[in-house]
């Protein structure tokens, strides 16, 4: 196999694990990712950085020979090449998208391709390139800016992206380009997700070519009625603020439509009950039928599956589904089998469970997470050990491939593990607890062909994490002591370090996750990851369990604490907590709520009203402000009974934000310090200028790991290493 512009993978040793953590974007560039595999089993398309500490990222091709010759790698798009060593400009837009997804690099971050994996589309600086993935060459597309999400027809001949709020379409080769949908007014915009459905749906796209690639299903978003923030910038007071129109719980949400639009624009509207199942969840257009819809209620206890009339924009239900708690939206569902049944992920049978049609195809043995693939004959999910499992598999997922006889397990060992699938070819990416990184394997037929290069630098430092349960509820927990710690060396203080809360697994059999608990823990601190109730990975009812109540995710940290106690060098009397959202939020309310547990803690980036929190999100779990005032009080850190009550000790805590943080906005700290200022409770804040709800910036990443240690040392009384 044969590769250019590799780096080497070490770095330089002077440099302590902070730094080398903020630089590499936590060991992640340089990682093979974004993989695509073409239908003839000949290509395997992904983005990967030039090395470990390059942030722009280029689009490859590994070119697989049928005729037994050795795979070869090749750069089929290079930014600096197609910039000509220009810097990158983001637009405010493309910003916000990458926001939304987490997204800290540059180049070519994401891609999209046609049917057959020969043309990919992607926007540099706001300009559109198409990439001819055969023949290798990459050129730019004229037309007008700034690009976002450009994603070529399934026949390779067009491709459409949105500027300014307008849909519009070009040529492959660049001709006849023109527009197809433009806002009637700045609320507007055509082809692009709303705020709530990219933040927490999932959804980060707004339209959708049909298989025959004649029209496309188009999102129409008018944002008119969502009330408007302000994110302002108080390093700079004579920059102007700018607004955010930000969809608090309780308040109105972005109107949102669907259209059937051909090539010359001419639109019919899709119809359905907007008004009782407002969010448009999943789009679905295969050619095994008609477009799929998954809408949902605004409390989410109900859901539609609807088919569309492409011609009529008439929907029919082909399900509904209710449940007393609510509906989790999840990944690659709904979807269609080649026979046209609906694929969905279920939690009726009280598993989070596969069904295609009417049939149930998994057991409360697996817990379901997400569809991957399907096949003329078969399913791939993405499962993990469910209630039902005959061992506990603590922290590891794996890759099944279900059938109606069952489900047969692909990936191999202890870990984590991914897959992309087309036809006969599979690359498997897994992540094992005892080696860095990951390694992504090209299968086909289940044989290995050839082995994606990663160039991520080695982290040098070792997690030596150990994966166990505790306590009645079997809570998964990772255990991390200092490198060179012995058995006579006595309890060490403790550190929690959870995120505790929905969506947000952190007890992983993979090593790179818990590369920054495992440097606090060589700081002289035993490091305790839990995964309480609320978090994924379990069972529907483990998920569900903290309806109208957070207070099980802080229950479940305690019980991990006390359940681990008489298994490892645990003291007690000095035990932190720290955590970013919601385990910014988790953190507060340890030391607020149990101060005769934790006796200190890092609030990163909290929820502290949660009035103040997106509908999507929020309603799902607490109703809403109007109807469910009381479940707002209680899980509101503002009116917390622990801040004006003189017998509760008060705890040091540290309070850290982002000041252009647009999505757990600067308010929720400030209130904060506020309600402790007004109670006389000493705390610490630490504004951080100019940085969102993520740090990418090197040094602020840095001296915030270094601060927090030095913070939990003075706190908690431990020797200063």
């Amino acid at each position: 196999m044969t590769s250019s512009r590799q780096q080497p993978a070490t770095p330089p040793a002077e440099l302590s694990f902070p730094r080398r953590h903020a630089r590499t974007q936590r060991f992640t560039l340089g990682v093979p990712r974004a993989f695509s595999v073409s239908p003839d089993g000949e290509r395997v398309v992904f983005v990967r950085a030039a090395s470990g500490v390059d942030r722009t990222h280029r689009l490859w091709v590994l070119d697989l020979p049928r005729d037994g010759g050795a795979p070869v790698e090749r750069v089929a798009a290079d930014p600096e090449v197609l910039l000509a060593g220009g810097e990158e400009e983001l637009s405010p837009q493309e910003r916000a998208r990458r926001e939304r997804s987490r997204e800290g690099s540059a180049g070519v971050v994401a891609y999209a391709v046609d049917g057959a994996v020969e043309l990919a589309a992607f926007p540099l600086s706001g300009r559109l390139f198409a990439a001819e993935l055969r023949a290798g060459t990459a050129r730019e597309l004229p037309v007008p800016g700034p690009v976002i999400d450009p994603r070529p027809s399934p026949d390779g001949r067009l491709v459409a992206y949105v500027t300014e709020g307008a849909l519009r379409v070009v040529g492959a080769d660049g001709s006849g380009d023109r527009e197809l949908a433009v806002p009637e007014e700045a609320h507007v915009s055509y082809g692009l997700a709303e705020f709530i459905a990219s933040e927490d749906m999932t959804r980060d796209r707004g339209f959708w070519w049909s298989p025959s690639s004649d029209r496309l299903l188009v999102a129409r978003v008018d944002d008119r009625a969502v009330r408007r923030w302000w994110i302002a910038d108080p390093a700079h007071p004579d920059r102007e603020p700018q607004p955010v129109a930000y969809p608090a719980a309780g308040t109105a949400n972005a109107d949102v439509r669907l259209f059937v639009m051909d090539l010359a624009g001419v639109r019919t509207e899709v119809l359905w009950d907007r008004e009782r199942y407002p969010y448009l969840a999943r789009v679905h257009w295969s050619a095994a039928g008609e477009p799929l819809l998954l809408v949902q209620a605004r409390d989410q206890r109900e859901q539609l599956f609807l088919a569309v009339d492409p011609e009529s924009g008439e929907t029919r239900t082909v399900r509904a589904e209710r449940d007393p708690v609510w509906l989790e939206v999840l990944p690659g569902v709904p979807a269609r089998a080649p026979d046209g049944r609906l694929v969905r992920l279920t939690d009726e049978t009280g598993a989070r469970a596969l069904a295609v049609g009417d049939e149930v195809l998994t057991d409360a043995a697996l817990h379901v997470r997400a569809v991957l693939d399907i096949g003329e004959d078969d399913v791939l999910v993405s499962a993990s050990a469910g209630a039902e499992a005959t061992l506990p598999e603590t922290g590891e997922v794996h890759v099944y491939r279900v059938t109606g006889a069952g489900a047969e397990r692909w990936s191999e060992g202890v870990g984590v593990h991914g897959a992309v699938r087309s036809g006969a070819v599979t690359v498997l990416v897994s992540a094992r607890p005892e080696t860095p990184g990951s390694v992504a394997r090209v299968l086909r037929d289940g044989a290995q062909v050839a082995v994606v290069a990663s160039y991520a630098q080695d982290p040098v430092l070792r997690a030596r994490v150990r994966l166990t349960e505790a306590g009645a509820r079997r809570i998964p927990c990772a255990v991390l002591l200092p490198s060179g710690y012995a058995e006579g060396d006595g309890p060490l203080p403790v550190l929690m370090d959870p995120y505790g809360g929905p969506h947000g697994p952190r007890v992983l059999a993979a090593h790179n996750p818990h590369l920054t608990s495992q440097w606090f823990a060589d700081q002289g601190f035993a490091v305790v990851v839990a995964d309480g109730r609320g978090t994924p990975g379990r069972s529907p009812a483990w998920e569900k369990a903290i309806a109208r109540d957070f207070g099980p995710t802080l229950d479940d940290q305690v019980d991990a604490l006390q359940g681990l106690a008489g298994r490892f060098p645990l003291d007690l009397e000095r035990v932190a907590i720290r955590g970013w959202s919601y385990g910014g939020y988790l953190a507060a309310r340890a030391v607020l709520r149990r101060p005769d547990v934790f006796h200190a803690a890092v609030v990163g980036a909290p929820v502290t009203d949660w009035r103040l929190y997106d509908t999507h999100y929020t309603e799902r779990y607490l109703g809403t402000p109007q109807d469910d005032p009381e479940v707002y009080a209680a899980q509101s850190l503002l009116t917390d009974d622990g801040l004006s009550t003189p017998e509760v000790p008060a705890r040091p805590m540290m309070i850290v934000h982002g000041l252009a943080d647009d999505n757990v906005v600067v308010a929720h700290a400030l209130r904060l310090s506020s309600a402790l200022l007004a109670a006389g409770r000493p705390h610490e804040v630490l504004p951080l200028t100019g940085v969102t709800h993520m740090t990418p910036q090197e040094q602020v990443a840095e001296n915030l790991l270094l601060l927090q240690v030095d913070f939990l040392k003075r706190s908690l009384g431990a020797k200063r290493g």
